[in-house]
């Protein structure tokens, strides 16, 4: 499996380079995997977090440029720590041991191949965890095949439905084409959600999208687009908690916090649709205090 990294092609960037020779491509990512924090995450939707917490990994580095990353000290800041495919499927089983609900991998696409390996190991030491796949959703199809039986619950986002805001705020062409085709492929490998009788969600696909302001005919678009595939055999998580961070000063229109009265109106808008599977968030989730310290903790 490793082998792909020779000639590295996980997402459309399709750098081609040879990860396995210490070369690095857009995503800055080499040959070992690198992680930023190990932890127990209450603020997930709730039928991932539960009551003691999804078991996240937050890996290093990213293939999006988001302009406004709230990770952006690990995405682009090379802050982490590189880690054997051994130690990966230990800490997948030191999370079980702490009681989390689930194996939550953060920003995972450009380590299919390392953390493949790892799940391998760790399944045949003991992991019953469901493992969710937690993705910006800019990644290839073929990519996706490869964890067709690894993965339970996939956690992706939805960004945008226009080409000229996934350039202008994540450097990501054709973003819309590549992550609605990703999602179809999730869908494809898990299916309608299953939740166990706590209420936590074992298999399924949930689709994230994140309100930016001044983007309501964009996000109305994204909206469409789901319901009018999917139906209620997803679920979609709105989210209002836009904080204005990172390079968001040099972009005056987003540069500020999400108006609320846009974010009841889009709400509104998907009732009118008929919408019933979706999580939504109060007031008061714009913050930097939400944002997690990546210091290294269980790496």
């Amino acid at each position: 499996m490793l082998n792909t990294l020779k000639n590295c092609k996980l997402c459309p960037r399709k750098c081609g380079i040879n990860r396995l020779e210490g070369t690095i491509g857009f995503c800055n990512a080499g040959k070992n995997v690198k992680i930023a924090k190990v932890s127990l995450h209450k603020w997930e939707e709730p039928c991932i977090s539960g009551t003691a917490g999804s078991g996240t990994i937050f890996f290093s580095h990213c293939n999006l440029k988001c302009v406004f990353c709230q990770n952006h000290s690990i995405s682009a800041e090379n802050t982490g720590k590189e880690v054997s495919i051994k130690r990966l499927s230990n800490i997948f089983l030191e999370q079980q041991k702490r009681g989390a609900h689930n194996i939550n991998l953060v920003t995972p696409t450009h380590y299919i191949p390392q953390i493949i390996q790892a799940l391998q190991i760790a399944k045949s030491e003991g992991l019953t965890l469901p493992i969710l796949f937690n993705t910006n959703s800019y990644q290839t199809t073929d990519a996706l095949k490869a964890l067709n039986g690894y993965v339970d619950v996939y956690l992706a986002d939805l960004k945008y439905f226009s080409n000229k805001y996934s350039v202008k705020y994540s450097s990501a062409p054709d973003y819309f084409s590549y992550a609605s085709k990703s999602i179809r492929e999730m869908y494809n490998q898990v299916g309608a959600p299953k939740f166990n009788n706590d209420g936590l969600i074992t298999k399924g696909v949930i689709i994230r999208h994140l309100m930016l302001p001044g983007l309501l005919f964009d996000s109305k678009k994204i909206i469409d687009y789901i319901y009018n595939t999917y139906g209620d055999s997803v679920y979609i998580s709105i989210m209002n908690q836009y904080t204005p961070m990172y390079h968001s000063y040099k972009f005056p229109e987003i540069n500020k916090v999400l108006n609320p009265a846009h974010y009841d109106c889009f709400i509104n808008y998907c009732i009118s649709l008929g919408i019933k599977n979706a999580f939504i968030q109060e007031s008061g989730t714009c913050s930097e205090n939400f944002v997690p310290n990546f210091d290294l903790q269980g790496v």
